[in-house]
């Protein structure tokens, strides 16, 4: 794990080997107080540790003693331009100030909002993205390239670092997968502030879910990024499920069940898919790390997830010759197979006896850690 300074956002720590933290924005009118908080609160409830606003007129300044004494998670006022709104926020009591010192003007500007973060010790993200490079490292770069992001973001920084300020966040974020693992990378070895990872404007849902976990994948494998933001156009609800689901992936979220299942072919006897999508819905709310296997066959499937904490493998085809169905509720035969244990052959409703014994597991688990 890369190795990074440490401070506090809120109550949440970050950097310094902190846990990953998930974040996500609000797209709702930040000066509509109560839509705002609804949505943060619904962001948190999906799995956000951090949340994100735009603050840009004194009408959202009135609206944020509301929004944030109201909020379940630290948030964060994003801000362009304007160091009086900065200043106004802080004192508002806004956990987190994303700004970029270069654009809000004259070294005093600059100061002022150095000095009001020290005083209310609020960290500043700086974010710098592919749209947003100096122009005069753009011109000299002849385009955007790594090295010019990382240049402007660390320009940016200097001017906090010469009022004596060091809490800062970096953001290098790209629409282009390639180019913004290449300047996180860049980044991880030039400074040693904790990394805001993402892909800006990945895209819709689907596509942008891919191009995020490739990009963020690839650099928390790398022990790089101190917390992430999945950036998918529409709801942001479901960025923080895909954000949850790449820590998963990489290993940097353990305390869940995570459901394998097998992609099913002549052999199967069971509706694999349904199992799995009951199976996953009903142990959703387990906070300890197990892996459940749902497997079409007994031929490879206990072989194939040996891994796995505890598993069904189907046992044989419905009396009509196909597949039993019925929405995860099929009653038909099945082995269970757990870690230690002989395989014990099963019949009735299959993923309601392999979620019975998996809580069941669960508990003994939670029990002795």
């Amino acid at each position: 794990m890369r190795k990074t300074r440490s401070f506090f956002i809120g109550q949440t720590p970050i950097g310094g080997g902190a846990p990953v933290t998930v974040q996500s924005m609000t797209n709702t009118d930040s000066r509509d107080a109560q839509a705002t908080l609804a949505q943060i609160k619904a962001l948190a409830a999906a799995g956000c540790d951090i949340v994100r606003l735009s603050v840009y007129d004194e009408a959202c300044l009135d609206a944020l003693p509301t929004i944030i004494d109201g909020s379940p998670v630290p948030l964060v006022a994003d801000i362009h331009y304007r160091h009086d709104l900065a200043i106004g926020a802080m004192e508002r009591g806004i956990a987190k100030v994303r700004i970029n010192p270069g654009n809000i003007g004259s070294v005093e500007n600059v100061r002022r909002v150095a000095d009001c973060a020290k005083m209310h010790h609020v960290p500043i993200r700086i974010g710098v993205n592919s749209g947003s490079i100096d122009k005069e490292i753009l011109a000299r770069e002849g385009g955007v390239t790594a090295r010019g992001m990382v240049e402007s973001a660390l320009n940016h920084a200097k001017l906090l670092e010469n009022e004596g300020f060091h809490d800062i966040v970096l953001s290098l974020k790209a629409s282009s997968v390639p180019l913004t693992v290449e300047t996180y990378q860049l980044a991880a070895k030039l400074t040693d502030y904790p990394l805001h990872v993402g892909v800006t404007e990945a895209g819709l849902p689907g596509a942008g879910n891919i191009k995020s976990a490739i990009g963020i994948g690839t650099l928390l494998l790398q022990g790089i990024g101190d917390t992430i933001r999945v950036s998918l156009t529409g709801s942001p609800i479901p960025e923080a499920g895909a954000a949850i689901d790449i820590l998963r992936a990489v290993g940097l979220r353990k305390s869940f069940v995570n459901v394998v299942s097998c992609p099913t072919c002549g052999r199967t006897g069971i509706d694999v898919t349904a199992i799995a999508k009951r199976v996953e819905k009903e142990l959703a709310d387990i906070r300890v790390p197990m892996t459940v296997a749902v497997m079409g066959c007994v031929v490879n499937g206990p072989g194939e997830a040996r891994e796995a904490d505890i598993g069904l493998a189907g046992g044989g085809l419905s009396a009509a010759g196909g597949m039993a169905g019925g929405e995860g509720s099929e009653y038909c035969e099945g082995v269970i197979f757990e870690k230690g244990k002989a395989p014990e052959k099963v019949e009735g409703d299959l993923a309601g006896i392999l979620i019975s014994r998996a809580r069941e597991m669960a508990r003994i688990k939670a029990l002795k850690s």
